[in-house]
C-alpha cells in the first residue's frame, strides 16, 4: 500500500511539476527527471534495509524500505510548494501504517 501511495505521488508531483514549469524560449526544464532522480535514488538506498531473516522464512524491512521511499515523495511535493498535497499524503501515509501495523505478526 505504501508503494502504491507513494507511485501516485510521484505521478502527480510529475504532472504538476511539467504544469508549473513551461517550456520558455530555447531553455527547456525537465522537474520530472529530478524527481525521477530521486525516486531511484532514494528506492536503491531503500534496498539497503531490506534482507532476510536468520532463520531464512521471511524478509524484513520492506515496510521501512517502502515508507523510506514514501517519505521521498512527500519530500518532494513540500520542495515544489504543494503543502496540501503534502499534508494529504502524509495523513494517508499514517493511516496505512497504524492500520498495517495491526495485522503485523511477532513471533
Amino acid at each position: 500500500m505504501l508503494v502504491g501511495v507513494a507511485s501516485a505521488l510521484f505521478t502527480v508531483l510529475g504532472e504538476l511539476a511539467v504544469e508549473s514549469y513551461p517550456a520558455e524560449g530555447g531553455l527547456r526544464a525537465d522537474p520530472i527527471r529530478v524527481i525521477q532522480a530521486v525516486a531511484i535514488g532514494v528506492g536503491f538506498l531503500g534496498t539497503g534495509v531490506i534482507f532476510v531473516a536468520r532463520d531464512g522464512e521471511h524478509v524484513v524491512g520492506l515496510t521501512t524500505a517502502a515508507s523510506i521511499w514514501a517519505t521521498a515523495a512527500v519530500g518532494i511535493a513540500t520542495g515544489l510548494g504543494h503543502y496540501v498535497l503534502a499534508a494529504g499524503s502524509t495523513v494517508i501515509l499514517m493511516l496505512v501504517l497504524r492500520t498495517m501495523a495491526r495485522f503485523d505478526q511477532e513471533n
